[in-house]
């Protein structure tokens, strides 16, 4: 799955670290997602969606 969340979360100068802190994830976690690695949970992508004040299918979308 192809995501917006670096680009995000560079807009905002916020680290990885940062953004993990604010999910309760670690920053391994959130590189990660970024990298496309790993798709994040159902309950993790609602979190990210309200963070960002986005909805989901704006961060995420299919490759």
């Amino acid at each position: 799955m192809n995501n917006r969340l670096k680009v995000l979360r560079a807009e905002r100068n916020w680290s990885q670290a940062d953004l993990a802190g604010q999910l309760g994830v670690s920053r391994q976690t959130v590189n990660a997602i970024e990298t496309g690695k790993y798709d994040p949970s159902l309950p993790l992508a609602f979190q990210l969606a309200r963070l960002f004040d986005m909805r989901i299918e704006d961060i995420f979308t299919p490759e």
